[in-house]
Parts: C-alpha cells; structure tokens; sequence
C-alpha cells in the first residue's frame, strides 16, 4: 500500500505542476498581447491610422481641359468634349454578378465574351473595357453597381470643320496627345496639367465621398490660328472639285495676307476626316502644301528679272534677243515654245521665255538670282513651327556651273514647297518687304525685312499683270473687277533620275488686287491627267475661284471697274 501511496503522490504533483505550466504559458501570452495593444494605441498609432487610409483614401487624378484651337475669329477648329472610360480590376470583378449581362449589352459585348476577357485577365489590377463613351452611357454603368467595374471622367477631341481644315490642326490619340498637325506642334502648351483630389473608396473601389482638392486642373492654353474658315472652306471646296475634275494624284492651294504674312487658308487634297479614321489612309496624312517639295518651275522667272534690275544692268524696258527661240549652253540646248525675237523685260514675262531668264541670269554675276531666291524664303523654313515641315533645296553655284545657273533662272535645278513658293512672293507685293509665313493669329504684323529696292517690286508686279492678258499665259487666272498679276508653271515631274514626259506639276502663283495688294495665292496641281495640263489651264482657273471668292468674302473693293459700253443714239 505505501509503494501505491506513493505513486499517487508523484502523479498529483506532476499535474499540479503542468497546470501551472498552462496558468504561466497563459499569463504570459495575455500579458504580451495586452503589451501589443498598449503598444499599438500608443507608439504605432499613426501608423495604423496612414495603413488604414491607405485601404480607403485615394488620390485621383482630375483630368484638364485641352485648350480649343480657333481661326483667326473665333470659330472653333477643335474642341474637347466630356467622356467617360469604363474599366475593371478584373481580381475583384464579381462575375456572377446580376448586371454583368446588361453590361455586357451597354458597352457592345456579348455576356460570354465579357466574362471571358474577365476570367482571363483575373491577375491584373486594371483592364479597358471601353474608352470615350457618352456620359450617359456611363451613368447607366455606373447604376449597375457591379464589384469590380469603374468609370473614370475624361475628355474627347472633336474637329467641328472636319476635314477642311485637318491637316492644318491634325488630331490626337485616345489618351489626348497630339499626333499630327498643330495638336503635335502645340501639344504642350494645349494639354494642360491634370489636378489631384483626395477621395474615399469602399472595399470593392467605389468612390464614396470627395475629402478635399489637393490640386487644381489647369487647362491647356488656347491656340487662335491665322486661318479665317471662311476663305478655307471655299478654297478647300475649289481644290476639291479641281482635283477630282482633271483626275490628278494631289493639289494645295495657300492663300496669304499680303500685308502680314498670315495664313488665311491653306488646303490640301487627298483629306480625311479626324473625326473618323476607321479607313485612314497614310498618304493622306500628308500636308503636301508643307512637306512635299516640287520644282516651281516658271514661277521664279519674276525673281530673275528682278534681279536684272536690281543690278542696275536692265530696266522693264531693256531688249533681250531671244531669236532664234533656243540658247546653247554649254553644250545644252534651252528652248522657248517658238521664237520670240526681241522682248523686253515685260514681254519675258508675258511669254514666259527660258531664253530670255537664261541670256539674263548669265549676264550677272554668279550668285545674284540665288541671294535674292535666299532672301525671299527659298531653300529656308519658314518658322511656323510645323511638324515634319520641309526646307526644300537651294543649292550654291559657282560661274562655272552656267547649265545650272540657267536652269534655276526658269525653276528648274532646286525644289520648294507650296508654301514657301507664297512666301516669296509677298515682297513682291509689299514693295520689297518679306514677312514670313506664320499660322498663327498676328495681333502685330511683324517689321519685315527689306530684300528689293523700293520700286522694284511694283514694277515686276505691273509685268505680272500682262501675264493674265491677252498675250500671256495665265489669262484664266483674270478675275472679273480686280487687277491681277501673277505666274504660270508647267514642270515635268521627277522621275527615275531624270524627267518623266508624261507628268506635270501645274502651278500658279498671284498677287491680286495689283492696285492695292491684299492676297497672294499659290495653286499646285500635282499629274493633272487628260489633254489639260499647263499651270495657265489647270492652276490658274483654280487662282481665279479661290481669289474672287476671298476678295467677296473679305469685301476688298475692285480696282478695275468695266469700262462703259459705248451707246449710238439713233438720230431721225
């Protein structure tokens, strides 16, 4: 009995002594959670209270308004119109969701497929499910309620004038950044900075209260072109129409105030609409009145003879013996259409004659029709800041090179394009002033420089005028109760290292009225097809539409009225 005594005692103080093990074990964990709370209300509080913001408090980004582009009298070119994107944090989408059908119907998606685009994105965070949605059509979403799905507030481009005046402002991405035009050249500066706010978020990522603005949206800057909508509609219609007529690859036509510089219409053909571009096509893309250089062929005859003049050699009277209508130079024969004979300077313009230019170009010194091509725009940019824009070529020649000194003479040997060649002719028609071309609104027209001497410039012009006569070239550029003065061009295209016989660039550029010089207008027309082809017959009743239109439009007065029909009164 005292063995089992025993045992019995050995076994109570082994339980004793585990029970107090438990009560100690016990006393030790209360004490170190009751230390961890004491430590979280206390030394860990802020850090708790920023964990917790965290999972609740969002910053959100408030998108600015890009700033509206307009023609030089307000009217809008480009505008930005509220949307809304819809998305979803596909790791929380509740695909069982009852309005997951109806949504599925809203954004134009059949319910499997939805479900599907869910499922298999179910590790993302973020996933477009439609961009630039009507705000209508996102409150319905947003009445859905479905875990899961978003609406973010934004804004879409919209180009009330289409494409009439696109390829001079272009058009942005879905996510609002300039990609072609001025949007691109701007964009900085249209954009704007987006703001921030605090918000509140429940679990699933609704946004339940605002808390407070940290930072204002400040919206893009607005940009007033030079461009009076008007005059580019109507310009925009007569290319349209001439292009389509004689069946050509392309044409521009760019209308410039003769006073400042400014670009009141500039158009282009082929076009596209920036408000749809499901069937863009690259190539017309292109704003071929700035990024597509040609030779300008005759339309640089002006130039040479006022060089003549301005060496003091020549005056609008000087005789040129053109006879007998063809000049050898060094080994190359340069023609005129038929033999001419005697011209003055006047009638080398009127006839439009390559020997005349070429007997005047190699009688001065090497480089003077070239410093004056330099000094009037040619072979520079013109500074308008637009992307992708082109500088043509204007090379340098020595007295050795007579061909190419002759060849340049009448156009041929350097490259342009259509806006430079208008360019150039603005110090003709402001008395030997070059402005420069700007796209921009001029609140001050800029000082100019001076690059003819005074009464040079007037006196080419007066010559320009024969142009449209009776005896010129341009006689389809006549516009009925205007004086005006201009030049045709017929140049063979480019091709295969030489030119093709076949293909023709047309041009025309002008200066009207000639009394009072308010536009001057360059008309390109590029592989006019048919038995049309000269610039006289295809640029140059393009000329006269675009000019008589505008001179309406901006109500220039006429400075050739009609001369009265003279009247016989019968006598009995």
């Amino acid at each position: 009995m005292s063995s089992d005594k025993a045992s019995d005692i050995q076994n109570q103080a082994a339980r004793g002594w585990r029970i107090w093990l438990v009560v100690v074990l016990l006393a030790l964990i209360v004490a170190a959670i009751t230390s961890k709370l004491f430590s979280l209300y206390t030394n860990d509080q802020d850090f708790l209270r920023s964990q917790g913001d965290a999972r609740s408090l969002r910053t959100m980004l408030i998108p600015a308004h890009r700033g509206v582009i307009s023609d030089r009298n307000g009217e809008p070119l480009a505008v930005s119109a509220p949307v809304a994107t819809v998305w979803a944090d596909p790791l929380k989408a509740d695909l069982q969701h009852a309005g997951l059908t109806r949504l599925a119907q809203l954004l134009g998606k059949r319910p499997h497929e939805l479900k599907a685009e869910l499922s298999a994105n179910r590790e993302r965070r973020f996933l477009y499910l439609k961009r630039q949605v009507t705000p209508e059509l996102a409150e319905k979403v947003e009445s859905l309620g479905v875990t899961g799905i978003h609406v973010d507030r934004e804004y879409k481009r919209y180009y009330p004038s289409g494409e009439v005046s696109t390829h001079l402002v272009g058009f942005t991405n879905v996510d609002g950044e300039g990609q072609e035009g001025l949007e691109l050249a701007y964009n900085h500066s249209l954009r704007g900075e987006p703001g921030r706010k605090l918000v509140l978020k429940d679990r699933v990522g609704r946004t339940i209260k605002h808390i407070r603005s940290l930072q204002d949206a400040d919206p893009g800057e607005d940009l007033q072109l030079s461009i009076d909508l008007r005059v580019q509609y109507m310009a925009y219609r007569e290319m349209k129409a001439a292009v389509e007529v004689h069946k050509a690859d392309s044409g521009s036509a760019v209308v410039l105030d003769a006073h400042t510089g400014e670009v009141l219409a500039l158009v282009n053909q082929p076009s596209y609409n920036p408000n749809d571009r499901s069937e863009l096509k690259t190539s017309a893309l292109r704003n071929r009145a700035l990024t597509d250089l040609f030779e300008p062929g005759s339309t640089i005859k002006p130039f040479t003879v006022a060089a003549a003049m301005m060496s003091g050699k020549y005056t609008r009277d000087s005789i040129v013996d053109t006879s007998p209508g063809y000049i050898r130079v060094s080994g190359a024969t340069i023609k005129d259409h038929r033999d001419y004979g005697e011209l003055s300077l006047t009638g080398i313009i009127t006839k439009s004659s390559n020997v005349g230019v070429t007997k005047l170009t190699l009688d001065m010194g090497p480089d003077t029709v070239r410093n004056l091509l330099s000094n009037v725009g040619l072979g520079k940019d013109t500074g308008t800041g637009f992307p992708g824009e082109r500088t043509g070529v204007l090379p340098y020649l020595n007295e050795r090179q007579r061909v190419e000194r002759a060849t340049m003479s009448y156009g041929y040997g350097l490259s342009t394009t259509l806006l430079q060649l208008a360019q150039s002719y603005v110090p003709l028609a402001a008395d030997g002033v070059f402005r420069p071309a700007t796209l921009l609104k001029q609140t001050q027209p800029s000082a100019g420089m001076r690059v003819m001497p005074p009464g040079v410039a007037p006196q080419v012009l007066e010559m320009m005028e024969t142009v449209i006569g009776p005896a010129g070239t341009g006689r389809r550029a006549a516009v009925e109760g205007y004086r005006v003065g201009g030049k045709t061009g017929t140049v063979h295209k480019a091709s295969g290292g030489g030119y093709a016989e076949d293909k023709y660039v047309s041009v025309f550029t002008g200066v009207v009225p000639i009394s009072n010089p308010r536009f001057v207008i360059a008309v390109m027309v590029d592989n006019p097809k048919g038995q049309e082809y000269y610039g006289g017959l295809v640029a140059a009743p393009i000329f006269s539409r675009i000019a008589g239109g505008a001179l309406r439009l901006l109500n220039v007065p006429p400075d050739k009225w009609p001369e009265p029909a003279s009247s016989q009164v019968a006598m009995q």
